[in-house]
């Protein structure tokens, strides 16, 4: 007899695992999944007839499928994940989640399930104890960009998220710091030499020449403006509201030498003034926020010479028949909660109206959608083989929210629910714009 009076085989994790049991026995037909799922208590249950062999997802502990079935929401998915109570072994998320990915069969399959057997099987998780999974690593406050007022609001959502250490960027990222899309100029070429052709080709997109001036809003680490400096003689500015960011580029500048080429300072785009030749920013749109689309190109375009060029770099969601905020889907909450404070995605036809309402005249749009798919799931492969030193640097939730981010980002590249482009326009539509013809250029 157990402490509360039952037998062992009454026992509620017993009783658990056999529900549990029954219910994989009711989908796995249907399901066919490719992996297994391994069970708290060490037992092995295939969701298919052919899986990968040492692919599995892991139900640590008894209590989670009870918690998960009473109150399911991805948000408890997620901190049930965060806390350990789920774990993947044997590969990445995006090895579990590629081939539901785009698969419609799989999901006509599970229209199959029969529910009335399904709950039966389960009905004993519905009574069993559940593990309550606390609140992780989260942005305290709110995270929806929508409440901002000002300066102040996108500084603390920047370094909520940059702020964590570049130790651990460095994990995972290449020699340059590139935190965005890499350009793969072949399928052979490695993320070091994508994120060295990004710099390349952005660099020619916006034809700079030795002597003119050119800021980057949002310059990260770095990386882009002192590539401009070295190879093609302009003179850079960086901005950028994280703290270690700034550090890590003028520490950089000074090491090749060129801190008298160019300068970085922390500071938000609304309050720089000046002109400058040539503008750049890259993956910076998507943290302003949706209403300050305006008020951001009307800046950019003050702050542009005439005759000048200015390339934004961005992901961009699907548009959709009637324009909607996604801050009501539950993956774009749980993104600004525990990933990107304050973001949003806009839709690149929205996108390009508002350069064109600003006064831009659009030169080019160019998708990089499966660049940064293979980026990301580079990024994610990359940190999860140094997951015990991320773990060390940074603490274990923190390193399973980030790659469960960036695995789920390469799915989310994959399926097409995610665009990313690179759009360049002129200071206005008057006389002839400050590109050549043709785009050879580009690819000499």
């Amino acid at each position: 007899m157990t402490a509360s009076g039952e037998t062992p085989s009454q026992a509620p994790d017993d009783r658990v695992l056999r529900a549990t049991r029954k219910a994989i026995a009711v989908l796995r037909p249907h399901l066919d999944a490719h992996f297994s799922l391994r069970l708290w208590d060490g037992s092995v249950e295939p969701l298919g007839g052919n899986v990968v062999p040492g692919l599995m997802l892991e139900i640590n502990a008894p209590g989670v499928l009870p918690s998960l079935l009473r109150r399911p929401s991805l948000d408890r998915l997620i901190r049930h994940y965060a806390h350990g109570h789920i774990d993947i072994s044997g590969g990445t998320i995006i090895d579990i989640g590629m081939p539901f990915a785009t698969d419609r069969a799989a999901r006509r399959r599970m229209r199959k399930v029969g529910k009335l057997a399904l709950a039966r099987a389960a009905l004993p998780l519905l009574t069993a104890p559940a593990i309550s999974p606390d609140e992780t690593r989260g942005f305290g406050g709110a995270s929806d960009g929508r409440t901002r007022k000002g300066a102040a609001d996108n500084k603390r959502f920047i370094g909520f998220h940059y702020d964590v250490g570049n130790d651990f960027y460095d994990l995972f990222l290449d020699p340059e710091m590139q935190y965005s899309c890499a350009y793969f100029p072949s399928e052979e070429a490695s993320l070091e030499d994508a994120q060295t052709a990004k710099l390349e080709m952005t660099c020619r997109r916006l034809r700079l020449k030795p002597g003119e001036t050119l800021l980057d809003i949002g310059c990260g680490w770095g990386g882009l403006l002192c590539h401009a400096v070295r190879h093609h003689g302009v003179r850079g500015h960086g901005v950028t509201l994280s703290e270690e960011q700034l550090a890590f580029a003028r520490a950089k500048a000074e090491r090749l030498g060129i801190s008298d080429q160019v300068t970085f300072e922390l500071k938000d785009y609304r309050d720089l003034d000046g002109r400058f030749d040539k503008i750049v920013s890259v993956g910076m749109y998507e943290h302003i926020g949706l209403d300050n689309i305006p008020a951001y190109f009307g800046k950019v375009q003050g702050l542009l010479a005439e005759g000048g060029l200015f390339l934004n770099h961005a992901i961009s969601r699907r548009s959709k028949k009637r324009r909607r905020r996604l801050i009501t889907r539950p993956e774009q909450r749980a993104l600004q909660k525990y990933i990107f404070p304050g973001g949003e995605l806009d839709d690149i036809g929205h996108t390009v109206a508002e350069m064109e309402r600003a006064g831009f005249e659009v030169q080019d749009v160019e998708n990089w959608r499966q660049h940064y798919e293979r980026t990301t799931r580079v990024w994610c492969e990359r940190l999860t083989a140094r997951r015990t030193e991320a773990e060390a640097l940074a603490g274990p939730e923190l390193y399973r929210l980030w790659v469960a981010y960036l695995g789920g980002c390469a799915l989310t590249f994959h399926r097409g629910s995610a665009r990313i482009y690179q759009v360049l326009c002129g200071k206005s539509a008057k006389g002839l714009p400050a590109i050549p013809l043709t785009r050879a250029d580009l690819y000499r």
